[in-house]
């Protein structure tokens, strides 16, 4: 085999592939990235035996065709270190060359042929969406996630998908993300029920994979797995086992409930600032509403207090609420600043739901005010 690629071209792939390579196995030959230059294509494989990847590296040149194992920490380090601007990888029958014009490696060469097949897709069931609006469902809920708690189905994203509508949601038990789109059944595929939970491994690994240059991506739901395919990339994983709680009798009704509206960038900067002193265990800051305007507040005995108040189109009876700030940022980091939200308070001891335009619902617990 004998490839030329661009460097940096090429550290960006490994590296979404490389998310999918355990730190720790049993088997050794895991700790390798798979290439094959075959059929005109550059195309990257990883699996941890829970999940897999393809990922196919475009502006290569494919001399000779063939297949090596790259060793995620030394090829990583070379991709990293390296000052060419383009490097040649070449395999002898056990042994890989990479050289450039200022540097040159010679490694040990493992036997590709050990390492475990990563299938491709070749469903014909399944359901298609724009991977840019994809990528964004994954963005607002995947935070949401819970990763340390032992109801192991909190720690993934629940997909919906039937006709033309796909839902993913999260939770970690205090707060829950609720995104909501549009795509296309293909053959009749739907995936209704709480037992289709992809791991939020699986998620970031996708998510950084999907370029804006990616057209759809289309996901096969089964049984016990999941498969993504996009127009470079191939990811199928195991399931979260379990059944996720009833999520949908945690959003509450907007009856009753008082609207508070505005621009996502100064609410986001009011709620920065007014943190810098909240307290690092309880992380609670104070929301008050009323007179056309929003003071965010935080006091903490042994650093002090903070007070930052915003003009609102708000001329309703005061309210108040203690909310985790944390949370309430979360929620601001993945929209845009300069798109407008809506939130919807009924009391302090009642969760708060934020909505937007576009399906996106958010529900945060209120903290108790002392």
């Amino acid at each position: 085999m004998k490839i030329v690629c661009n460097r940096e071209k090429f550290l960006s792939g490994f590296l979404i592939v490389s998310g999918l390579v355990p730190t720790r196995s049993p088997k050794d030959i895991l700790s390798n990235i798979k290439l094959e230059a075959i059929d005109g294509k550059l195309v990257l494989m990883a699996t941890d035996q829970e999940a897999g990847i393809r990922l196919e590296i475009l502006d290569v040149e494919i001399l000779t065709p063939g297949k090596a194992l790259l060793n995620v920490q030394r090829i990583g380090n070379i991709l990293r270190e390296a000052s060419d601007d383009t490097l040649t990888f070449e395999t002898t029958s056990n042994s890989l060359d990479i050289h450039g014009v200022n540097s040159e490696f010679h490694l040990q060469l493992a036997n590709p042929d050990e390492y475990p097949s990563v299938g491709k897709f070749v469903e014909d069931t399944y359901f298609e969406m724009p991977a840019i609006a994809f990528r964004e469902m994954v963005r607002r809920t995947i935070f949401a996630t819970d990763t340390e708690s032992t109801r192991y189905q909190l720690g993934g994203v629940l997909f919906e998908m039937e006709g033309e509508d796909i839902t993913t949601v999260a939770t970690d038990g205090r707060r829950l993300a609720c995104m909501r789109g549009k795509g296309m059944s293909v053959n009749g595929f739907k995936n209704v029920g709480a037992s289709t939970i992809v791991p939020t491994k699986t998620l970031q690994t996708i998510e950084r994979s999907i370029a804006d240059s990616d057209s759809n991506v289309k996901i096969a739901a089964r049984t016990n797995d999941i498969l993504f395919k996009t127009d470079r990339c191939m990811l199928f994983s195991r399931l979260v086992e379990g059944r996720y709680p009833n999520w949908k009798s945690v959003i509450p009704t907007s009856e009753g409930r008082t609207r508070i509206s505005g621009l996502v960038g100064p609410f986001f900067a009011s709620v920065r600032q007014a943190s810098i002193v909240a307290d690092p265990e309880s992380r609670g800051i104070e929301f008050q509403f009323g007179n056309g305007s929003m003071i965010v507040g935080a006091k903490t005995a042994d650093i002090g207090q903070s007070r930052v108040e915003i003009p609102i189109d708000f001329h309703e009876a005061p309210l108040a609420l203690t909310m985790d700030y944390r949370f309430v940022l979360d929620f601001f980091k993945v929209l845009p600043p300069e798109s407008t939200f809506n939130l919807l308070v009924k009391s302090n001891t009642e969760p708060a739901l934020y909505n937007t335009d576009d399906g996106y619902t958010y529900v945060v617990m209120p903290m108790s005010r002392h």
